[in-house]
């Protein structure tokens, strides 16, 4: 058995939030947010299914399952949304975003945007949830949106700088 092993070649793969409809889900960050559907797995069994998303150059998504499962634990920055069958129904059941107590814990996922101020004025006309908008608080040049469970997106632009 090998004991050695290259850290260098980690990467960060994917993240893992539960949702609890995942039409709102999937339509949410494939339709809002502009991510692909990159792999389903249903988990018979377990009555739950896994569904990755990615941002995805045109053309580079394998058509074959086998394919599509490789690419999608060989790439980074996956958003992975696990469905637990029924919970769609479920009135009662809300998932902990992480920023209120108690358990507050995660906080966010972020995506980087080439225009912001078109970015939310799209998130706007798409009725999206918003945390904090560009024109609140101290910090301008970001925004907080909501997914249908509550989980907080951060808006930033591409090459954001704190400096």
């Amino acid at each position: 058995m090998t004991t050695a092993t290259d850290i260098s070649t980690y990467r960060f793969n994917h993240t893992m939030i539960r949702v609890k409809d995942p039409v709102a889900s999937l339509q949410f960050y494939q339709d809002v947010l502009g991510m692909k559907l990159i792999n389903r797995v249903d988990f018979e069994s377990g009555k739950f299914t896994l569904y990755f998303l990615a941002y995805v150059p045109e053309g580079d998504l394998p058509e074959s399952e086998q394919a599509r499962q490789a690419y999608t634990f060989s790439r980074e920055a996956v958003l992975e949304l696990t469905h637990n069958w029924g919970t769609e129904h479920d009135e009662n059941l809300h998932y902990s975003n992480g920023n209120k107590e108690p358990g507050r814990g995660f906080g966010h996922l972020a995506i980087t945007v080439d225009n912001i101020e078109a970015a939310c004025a799209r998130f706007e006309g798409k009725g999206v949830t918003f945390v904090k908008r560009l024109q609140d608080g101290t910090m301008k040049n970001i925004a907080f949106i909501a997914d249908p469970d509550g989980y907080w997106i951060e808006i930033i632009p591409n090459g954001f700088s704190t400096v």
